[in-house]
């Protein structure tokens, strides 16, 4: 906040003032009154004003350059109103009363779309789970049947559960601190897990596998590790333009 900008919002005050004063001492003229009190009485109001203005400038811009400093140190930029100590000046007072029903507002807009988007993840992962019994119904009777039309439609069954897999690791992305469980794992059979996973995929599209340096023990959420590395091995295929293909797995 900058002096010569306080002033300028002041000026139609100043001028008022000026003449004011300018007024009382052409009312005096016409008495025989002291020069040195018309002096006094021209000059006292100005050195008052501008100790009230000096004040006022003072206290104002104390306040919002704190209100700056703040503002650009929090995260959450709209719980600004929680943190500053109401002002001495009613023009902050009112700002402050303003932030706080915008926060208010804001946090209540918030929680309202926390909740939407809770019962949004809820149903989808209702739904994965749902659509996995007739996937799984549909792999036991193409076990069952198998022939050259089955194989190809168990190749698209199998590009719906990567899908619907997809969808629920993305849904539960946003709260991955309550879903990771970190624990001890094998490399080796996570990766041994991840391509039988995908055995179907890699035997139609011919890719050999070179696995090797696995044989170590690591701390790892295990199911997140599975779908990172089944869509990097799907992303691989998918995108591989290679005859000979080949994906390599190692430590």
């Amino acid at each position: 906040m900058l002096f010569k900008d306080f002033i300028k919002e002041k000026i139609t005050y100043i001028i008022f003032i000026v003449l004011t004063i300018a007024m009382i001492e052409i009312l005096l003229m016409p008495f025989q009154i002291n020069n040195w009190i018309k002096v006094y009485i021209a000059v006292i109001p100005f050195i008052l004003l501008s100790i009230a203005i000096f004040i006022e400038f003072k206290s104002k811009r104390t306040f919002y350059n704190n209100l700056k400093e703040k503002i650009q140190e929090l995260d959450n930029k709209y719980l600004i109103s929680e943190i500053i100590e109401t002002p001495n000046f009613i023009e902050g007072k009112v700002l402050k009363e303003v932030m706080q029903d915008a926060g208010k507002s804001m946090l209540e807009n918030v929680n309202e779309y926390k909740y939407l988007q809770e019962d949004y993840k809820e149903y989808i992962e209702l739904w994965i789970h749902e659509i996995k019994l007739p996937i799984a119904a549909s792999k036991m009777i193409i076990e069952n049947n198998k022939n050259k039309a089955t194989k190809s439609i168990e190749e698209e069954i199998d590009k719906i559960e990567n899908y619907t897999e997809q969808a629920l690791f993305y849904a539960r992305s946003n709260t991955v601190e309550k879903d990771y469980i970190i624990s001890k794992a094998s490399l080796q059979e996570i990766v041994n897990s991840v391509i039988i996973k995908n055995k179907s995929l890699l035997i139609s599209n011919k890719i050999n596998i070179n696995l090797h340096d696995l044989e170590k023990e690591v701390y790892i959420d295990s199911k997140w590790v599975i779908f990172i590395l089944s869509q990097i091995i799907q992303n691989a295929i998918k995108y591989s333009k290679k005859e000979d293909k080949m994906i390599e797995i190692y430590s």
